[in-house]
């Protein structure tokens, strides 16, 4: 009776799904096409939320008290909100570091500031932390995610280096799809509301020559306003890059005054409603661009 009890326990516990919470959308897209049936995905924030900040929620706190895993965005954009809600929480298993992926340890970061005073605004000391707007990182967090489940559930390795495979196959496709699409728009400029687009800009050829926000997470001023439609007037810029998160009031009226078009885009799988998977987050971005 004793050897079926241990074969029942052992069956259950190859059979048993990983918990992983995930902060954000885009991660949960990646970590369940890597896991498959293998995982079971909790995101915490939504996508149309500001990724800044974010709520703790009890919803929240259950969802990182019952998780085995957690992978995060990194560049301290959870730093806002996630540290309370894992205190809240008290998880043992999400005090293990080895039980932690931070994505953004695994591609290069730009806009590192050469100084994080706050006379630059609300500025991220280890660079932009919006990396995944390169689609040419996803491969490499795709890379991360494979390596971390295969460590914490070699059961499933096998499974999840195919799936990986497949992926990146897939993404490379896209990839050049994508670079076929926006190649007319290389050399445009562009103004955003606030830098959230400047990988996925930078990775096709476009340039910002001006934010609606005056510093990073400074609110825009009259004067600012006032400025920035001046230099709209002089230079002509292609579109205003505005995110789903940050009123579109200001953005509005410069478009009014500058002629210039207001496109909102979405910036996380989820933020708007045809962005409901990672392919279809880059389809959506260059759509609304050309």
């Amino acid at each position: 009776m004793r050897i079926i009890f241990l074969f029942l326990a052992l069956l259950v516990n190859v059979n048993a799904k990983l918990t992983v919470a995930v902060s954000y959308p885009y991660i949960a897209s990646l970590t369940q096409s890597i896991g498959g049936d293998n995982v079971r995905v909790e995101t915490l924030a939504q996508g149309n939320w500001d990724p800044h900040f974010v709520i703790p929620r009890p919803s929240l706190i259950t969802k990182v008290r019952d998780a085995d895993l957690l992978i995060t965005n990194g560049a301290d954009l959870e730093i806002g909100w996630l540290p309370p809600l894992l205190n809240r929480a008290a998880n043992e298993r999400l005090n293990q570091k080895s039980n932690l992926l931070e994505l953004s340890k695994k591609v290069t970061l730009i806009d590192v500031p050469s100084d994080i005073s706050r006379a630059g605004g609300d500025v991220h000391s280890e660079g932009n932390p919006h990396f995944h707007l390169d689609p040419r990182n996803i491969p490499l967090l795709a890379d991360a995610v494979t390596i971390f489940l295969s460590q914490k559930d070699p059961s499933h390795a096998t499974q999840y280096r195919q799936n990986l495979t497949l992926f990146k196959q897939q993404w490379s496709i896209h990839l050049k799809r994508w670079e076929n699409q926006m190649a007319a728009l290389r050399g445009e400029e562009i103004i955003q509301y606030h830098p959230v687009f400047n990988y996925f800009l930078r990775t096709y050829g476009l340039k910002t020559i001006g934010t609606i926000e005056p510093l990073a997470g400074i609110p825009p001023s009259s004067a600012h306003t006032m400025k920035l439609i001046t230099l709209m007037k002089e230079k002509k810029p292609y579109m205003i890059m505005h995110d789903v998160y940050h009123p579109t009031k200001t953005g509005e009226f410069i478009a009014d005054k500058s002629g210039v078009k207001l496109v909102l885009l979405p910036h996380d799988v989820g933020a708007t409603s045809r962005a409901d998977n990672l392919v279809s987050l880059f389809d959506t971005l260059i759509q609304a661009m050309r």
